[in-house]
């Protein structure tokens, strides 16, 4: 074969091996990565809104290099098994409220579970996300985990069927409260039923039970304001929500991908807070005007005495956390510094 010809047949091979490699190179290439983002309620809910917008921000942040499959409601893992099924590879992400896990986050659920604090979801969230990179990742049971952000709920509400303005008006009825809030809703004099959030609308129309507590967004997106028709302007616990990837994933990530995905955790802190008090506002309208919702306040002096019976659930939750090693005390004083610092924003 002449050089000229040699040539000829190497630039056709060149060529034809370009061309493969055009044609090959989005499915081999090494920057494409699939994650997989698992939670426990509808995407619907306001958790699920932030879910889906992480997931877009980090494909349009990455130019489309990373894709993210997400899976609300329960479809991938649930509420039992969220945080171990991250651990084992099951989703590379998972996102949860980790008072379901009390053992687990005792220091990390004193950020819900203590009554009384009257902040909006914006501010506990992003001082949520701020106590998350200040306090040491083994004292808050996230040291097998990367956390992608975390956030709260508002402060949960008494809403029932008839106004409750005093003790003697809630003694004796059934409310369906979260976890965190059964010696909550004891202490007041009612009585707490357990029941999955799926399961409370039903049994408010089959009268199973007088109301629940819950944020304010559930009276439209659930419906509920059909059925219960009064709020009682008392904070009492909410919801903390934190999203965790398995650490061996986060570790295999590009460095470029990592640090994305680190500029998200307080963006998504903010927009997930800040979305939800703005949905509070949107459900509450609906709620007066469509349903004939009212909100009810106590008076001083009743107020005064709702505090005297959940102040030492507060001090007897501290002392707990703290009897294990674990730097109670500093976390809430710290936490009530930050809502203080993001309230003057």
């Amino acid at each position: 074969m002449t050089t000229k010809k040699k040539v000829s047949s190497i630039r056709r091979l060149a060529g034809a091996i370009g061309l493969a490699g055009m044609l090959i190179s989005p499915l081999v290439s090494a920057s494409d990565i699939t994650l997989s983002y698992a939670f426990i309620s509808p995407a619907s809910t306001f958790p699920g809104v932030q879910m889906e917008r992480w997931a877009e921000e980090l494909h349009r942040r990455t130019d489309g290099r990373v894709t993210v499959n997400t899976f609300p409601g329960g479809t991938l893992l649930t509420a039992n098994n969220m945080y171990d099924g991250v651990l084992s590879g099951v989703a590379d992400i998972g996102l949860s409220i980790t008072s379901y896990e009390p053992g687990r986050f005792p220091l990390l659920n004193l950020a819900g579970s203590l009554t009384g604090m009257d902040v909006n979801s914006t501010v506990a969230s992003q001082s949520l996300y701020d106590l998350i990179q200040e306090f040491p990742p083994e004292q808050l049971g996230l040291e097998d985990f990367k956390v992608i952000t975390a956030f709260t709920s508002e402060p949960g509400y008494l809403q029932t069927k008839q106004p409750v303005t005093s003790l003697e008006e809630l003694n004796g009825q059934e409310i369906r409260v979260p976890g965190d809030s059964t010696d909550v809703m004891a202490a007041l004099g009612g009585v707490p039923v357990a029941l999955s959030q799926a399961d409370t609308g039903e049994a408010l129309q089959a009268g199973v039970v007088d109301g629940y507590v819950s944020s304010r967004e559930v009276l439209m997106d659930l419906g509920y304001a059909r059925t219960v028709k009064s709020i009682t302007d008392y904070p009492l616990t909410n919801a903390v929500l934190v999203a965790v990837m398995n650490r061996q994933r986060w570790e295999s990530l590009p460095e470029d991908v990592q640090q994305v995905i680190d500029e998200l955790g307080a963006e998504m802190a903010f927009f997930a807070g800040d979305y939800l008090d703005s949905h509070v506002e949107e459900s509450m309208k609906w709620a007066r005007e469509q349903e004939g919702v009212e909100v009810v306040s106590l008076s001083e002096e009743e107020a005064a005495r709702w505090a005297e019976r959940l102040m030492p659930l507060n001090e007897e939750r501290l002392s707990r956390v703290a009897e294990q090693g674990l730097p109670a005390y500093e976390f809430n004083e710290r936490m009530h510094e930050l809502f203080e610092h993001y309230q003057q924003q």
